[in-house]
């Protein structure tokens, strides 16, 4: 039985991938981007198995709309791509309030808009499967993305609640968390701050850091998000790419045994304890 996907973000990137990954095996998909005419040349090719909307995910009236509409036309939804977002660059001293308001507004209030609309219909039919696009940085931190960090970093919290909130409903939830791919996230959709020099040394070491890993080609993302929704007991987290593979273990052992190292202090802090 065919799937009908939600994908938001659907003119580029991961976005553009998954849609037509799902596209090429017979599935439909509602496809959103900001301008649909991006999604042109796949209506042309699938016809009636792509429905192109166009949304601003920041915008909750329309992504109100824009679900409604979708689950009319199609009857149903099976997966939902919280895909949509982009890049804020810049040291915390750097990040205007307006620069850190948009990136909020679209990484993490975006992603919030669209699983609450479409959770009463994966509700009423017991089953779906709501795909949160995070990254390796909703795990970990590197110097000069703090406010990229913070905004997949709030989604994943939201994702892990949310997990445990629906799975009694048959809806499924998975973060997937990428490592660098050879899109234009770090390009024409990223936002730069206005630099400080003195950050400039902070700037030149992630850069670098960044360069000892493995680039991905994000077309093979969309096969491999298949075998992901088409899992009976999907992950609930997941890289894609190796680099996280390679610095996520590394990053979890330093935190327990800082942990561990004040575990003391953790005891004092407790004192002889309170009934409640």
């Amino acid at each position: 039985m065919s799937k009908i996907w939600f994908v938001t973000g659907s003119s580029r990137g991961f976005g553009r991938h998954f849609v037509e990954a799902a596209l090429s095996r017979g599935d439909k998909v509602a496809a959103t981007a900001r301008n649909i005419d991006s999604l042109s040349d796949l209506v042309a090719s699938y016809g009636d198995a792509v429905l192109p909307l166009a949304l601003d995910v920041t915008d909750k009236a329309a992504v109100a709309a824009t679900v409604k509409q979708a689950h009319e036309h199609f009857g149903r939804l099976d997966v939902v791509v919280n895909n949509a977002g982009y890049g804020l660059f810049g040291a915390v001293e750097e990040l205007s309030e307006k620069e850190v308001r948009d990136q909020f507004e679209t990484n993490f209030f975006g992603a919030l808009w669209v699983t609450q609309e479409v959770l009463p219909y994966l509700r009423g039919q017991g089953s779906g499967h709501i795909v949160q696009i995070s990254t390796v940085g909703g795990v970990a931190t590197f110097p000069t993305l703090g406010g990229y960090n913070a905004s997949k970093w709030a989604l994943e919290g939201l994702s892990e609640a949310l997990a445990g909130e629906v799975a009694s409903f048959g809806v499924k939830v998975t973060l997937v968390e990428p490592g660098g791919f050879a899109t234009d996230w770090a390009g024409a959709s990223a936002v730069q701050a206005q630099p400080i020099p003195a950050y400039d040394g902070a700037r030149e070491a992630v850069v670098a850091g960044f360069s000892a890993f493995k680039i991905g080609d994000p077309s093979a993302s969309g096969p491999a998000l298949l075998k992901i929704v088409d899992a009976e007991t999907p992950p609930l987290r997941v890289f894609f790419g190796t680099a996280p593979l390679q610095i996520v273990p590394q990053l979890y052992a330093e935190r327990l045994k800082m942990w561990e190292e004040w575990a003391d202090v953790s005891a004092e802090a407790e004192g002889a304890g309170v009934s409640l």
